[in-house]
C-alpha cells in the first residue's frame, strides 16, 4: 500500500463494528490511531448501522480501550431514525423487528410500540438477535394492512468476533417476497439521512472528509455516492469484490492504524 495522505484530509468518519474493534476487541492499535489524529487536531465522527446498544454506550465501550471519544462523537442508526420519526410521525404506532434497545430508543422519540397488525402505522427492521417467524408475520401483516415499511439499516450481515450474523438486510428481502411490498426507506449507511447527519456535525466540505470501513455496499457506497473519498479496511466482513465490483474504495488498507503508521 502507498502511503497515506494523511495531510489531505481534515475529517474522519470511521464506521465502528469491523473497522475500530470487532466483537468485544478492539482493532489492533485503533486506540492509537485514534489518539494520535485527535493529537493532528483532526475532526472525527463515529458511525455505526448497529442498533444494539447506545451512542452512551458504544462511547464508553471504547473509552474502556483507551479512545478518547465523547458520545456526541457517535451517530448509529437508531439516532437517525428516531430523529427522523419524532419530526414526522409522532404519536404513532410502530412494530419493529429488532431488540429491546431499539424500541426503547424509539418510544422516546414520541412513538408508540404495537404488536396488533391492525394498530401499526409503521413497520421497521433492523438486526435482531432474537428474531423469529412470530416477529416476520406480525410485520408481514401489518405491511398487508398498508403500514409504512422503513429500515434502520440494509446491511445483510453483522460482524462478530468469530465471523458473522444475519442482519436487517436478510430480514427485510423476506418481508418483501412474502408482502410483494418493497422498502420505502432506510436511515443508516449508505443513505442521504444518514450522510446529512454527519455533515452537520463535521461542517465540512466533502473533499476535506474521508470515510474509513469495512463494507462496500455501506460505508464505501456512502462515500461513491456522495462524493467523499473512502479507505476500506481488510479488518471486518468478507467483501465479496465481484458482487460490488462497481464500487471503488480510493483505499485499500491492512486496518485503521495504516493511516497514521508512517507519523513520526
Amino acid at each position: 500500500m502507498r502511503i497515506f495522505p494523511l495531510h489531505k484530509y481534515s475529517g474522519f468518519i470511521f464506521d465502528l463494528d469491523g473497522t475500530l474493534y470487532r466483537g468485544e476487541n478492539i482493532i489492533p492499535k485503533a486506540d492509537i490511531t485514534i489518539n494520535t489524529l485527535r493529537k493532528l487536531n483532526k475532526r472525527l465522527v463515529f458511525i455505526s448501522n448497529k442498533t444494539t446498544g447506545t451512542c452512551k454506550e458504544y462511547s464508553d465501550f471504547l473509552n474502556k480501550y483507551g479512545m478518547k471519544i465523547s458520545e456526541n462523537e457517535i451517530i448509529n442508526s437508531t439516532y437517525v431514525i428516531k430523529k427522523y420519526l419524532t419530526s414526522n410521525y409522532s404519536g404513532k404506532n410502530f412494530y419493529s423487528i429488532s431488540e429491546k434497545i431499539f424500541i426503547e430508543e424509539i418510544n422516546k422519540g414520541g412513538l408508540k410500540f404495537s404488536d396488533n397488525p391492525e394498530k401499526i402505522d409503521i413497520v421497521i427492521v433492523t438486526l435482531d438477535r432474537t428474531f423469529n417467524y412470530i416477529k416476520l408475520e406480525i410485520a408481514a401483516k401489518a405491511l398487508d394492512n398498508g403500514a409504512k415499511f422503513f429500515a434502520a439499516n440494509i446491511d445483510n450481515t453483522c460482524p462478530v468476533e468469530k465471523g458473522e450474523i444475519i442482519d436487517a438486510g436478510s430480514t427485510i428481502s423476506a418481508l418483501e417476497k412474502r408482502t410483494g411490498r418493497k422498502l420505502e426507506k432506510h436511515f443508516g449507511k449508505p443513505s442521504k439521512f444518514m450522510i446529512e447527519e454527519i455533515k452537520k456535525y463535521l461542517k465540512l466540505n466533502s473533499a476535506e472528509c474521508i470515510i474509513i470501513g469495512d463494507r462496500i455496499e455501506t460505508d464505501i457506497a456512502m462515500g461513491n455516492k456522495f462524493g467523499i473519498d473512502t479507505a476500506l479496511v481488510l479488518s471486518g466482513v468478507k467483501n465479496p469484490i465481484s458482487q460490488f465490483s462497481e464500487i471503488k474504495p480510493t483505499y485499500r488498507i491492512n486496518s485503521v492504524f495504516d493511516l497514521i503508521k508512517n507519523v513520526k
